[in-house]
């Protein structure tokens, strides 16, 4: 739902709005302080304008503005470090575990942690696995990982203590584009698994 409410900022926003954060349950709106106040009543705070116009958004129906039916389909080598620990820990096989993973269509949540790193869900409770005790000191990037009942990609070399599954050859964030993130909150995920060869053809690192 938070993702409708963005979009409507987004279409439907105030004179001096710059943009919009969301996370799990809040939205941090940036504005420019001295615009919004060219606009506002005499003896109005500008912050009192937003909270209210953010109120009366939220107040009402948000059916008027549609969720974007994005779908992203991303491909992943299953090769990942912590795979049999992830299979092990549930009786199941390598293939189980992946073809687990590949069979749910997963929502962005959020985008935090590193530029692009999304925060995915619902994990199926079979694959569900804790962080790890002691993070790495070292991911390498495009590594997808399970953390709990979410799953999320690092976009570039950094520690973390996500579960490694596998790695996606494709670069989810990228400065040099238009729009540096692949990804973005509201938007929907499946993934499908390759093998090396294909990896190496596709892979954008």
């Amino acid at each position: 739902m938070i993702s409708k409410r963005v979009n409507r900022l987004l279409k439907k926003s105030f004179e001096g709005f710059i943009e919009s954060v969301p996370s799990y349950s809040s939205l941090a709106v940036f504005f420019d302080y001295l615009k919004v106040k060219s606009v506002v009543k005499e003896g109005q705070a500008p912050f009192d304008f937003i909270k209210g116009f953010l109120e009366r958004m939220i107040d009402q129906p948000a059916k008027d503005v549609e969720e974007a039916n994005v779908v992203v389909k991303l491909p992943v080598l299953y090769d990942g470090d912590d795979l049999d620990f992830v299979a092990q820990q549930h009786q199941l096989s390598r293939d189980e575990v992946i073809s687990i993973h590949t069979a749910k269509q997963y929502r962005v949540f959020m985008i935090g942690f590193l530029p692009g790193f999304p925060y995915m869900g619902s994990v199926d409770e079979r694959i569900a696995s804790p962080r790890k005790n002691s993070p790495r000191t070292v991911v390498p990037a495009g590594s997808v990982g399970i953390a709990g009942i979410q799953t999320g990609i690092y976009q570039q070399v950094s520690p973390g203590g996500w579960q490694l599954i596998g790695r996606t050859p494709m670069k989810i964030f990228d400065v040099k584009k238009e729009s540096p993130c692949l990804l973005k909150p509201g938007d929907a995920v499946k993934f499908y698994s390759i093998d090396k060869t294909e990896f190496e053809k596709l892979n954008e690192y």
